[in-house]
């Protein structure tokens, strides 16, 4: 078995899209794509995933798995659009059922909330393959309930947004049902992980304009994340939620959920209606 992952950045949400390979068995596992959004004029796009599609169609890669860390906040899932035009199924952590309830509430959906809208909830420890590597699901929450994290063949751990790049730390903890502790213990179950375990991010934010950084070691990160080195529990949640409190609300929190809730699909048009509409509530995100 022979892994190989290849990273596609996007540059307008900063999101490390992955096609994770069984190079042997010739299958792969897509993670965390992007439905490309123009946040001025509402319209959407599909060049992120066009570059994707011609990447394993040029491989030869059947697509076993759409994989998603979490529901997004920042960028519109793609995970349908793919399935489109790919196949695969789509897999989310099983705690996703409760975020739908929260965001169905905010934007009054017409949504069944028990993740019905993704092929697969994975439950922590649950094991599944990619071709013929092993991967195995881990619940870390913290950043939202339903993180989920997948360590992929005991050499690489995909992370979602629980960790970022060792000079940009770790994820907020503001959104509904985030939390800070919980970030911590979820932190340290990957930490647990062997030194030279790979570990690839979902964002990088390329502080002081460095180059773009998608993946580095579980060791790596011991030694050197701003967040987690020299910190303990209590020290990493009083710095983590004065950090959060300082955060402006993601530019594209509103559409992102909106769709992402439906796995990465836009709500039904109403009877009589010839387009689709997304809605603002007022005075629910956000600070005061």
């Amino acid at each position: 078995m022979k892994l190989e992952v290849t990273c596609f950045f996007e540059k307008v949400t900063w999101t490390c899209q992955y096609v994770i390979a069984d190079t042997e068995k010739k299958v792969c596992a897509l993670l965390d794509l992007v439905w490309d959004f123009d946040h001025n004029s509402g319209r959407m796009d599909t060049h992120s995933l066009n570059e994707i599609v011609e990447f394993v169609k040029s491989k030869g890669y059947k697509v076993e798995w759409i994989l998603e860390t979490h529901m997004h906040a920042d960028h519109l899932s793609g995970a349908k659009e793919a399935k489109k035009v790919l196949g695969g199924h789509i897999g989310i952590g099983e705690n996703v059922p409760g975020v739908q309830k929260v965001f169905k509430s905010i934007f009054d959906l017409d949504i069944e909330c028990n993740g019905s809208q993704f092929d697969r909830l994975f439950k922590d420890g649950e094991e599944f393959k990619i071709g013929d590597l092993p991967v195995k699901v881990m619940y870390t929450p913290g950043h939202t309930p339903a993180c989920v994290t997948y360590l992929v063949n005991n050499e690489a751990v995909f992370v979602g947004d629980t960790i970022f790049a060792e000079d940009y730390g770790t994820a907020r903890c503001d959104f509904p049902g985030g939390s800070a502790k919980q970030m911590w213990h979820s932190i340290q179950k990957i930490m647990a992980l062997p030194d030279a375990t790979k570990l690839y991010y979902c964002h990088d934010y390329m502080p002081n304009g460095r180059a773009m950084q998608y993946v580095s070691t579980v060791g790596g990160h011991r030694q050197n994340n701003i967040h987690i080195k020299g910190f303990d529990e209590a020290k990493y949640i009083e710095m983590r939620e004065a950090r959060d409190k300082t955060l402006l609300v993601p530019k594209l929190i509103l559409p992102s959920l909106q769709v992402n809730v439906y796995g990465g699909e836009l709500p039904a048009k109403h009877p009589g209606e010839t387009h689709h509409h997304l809605k603002i509530p007022i005075n629910v995100l956000g600070k005061k």
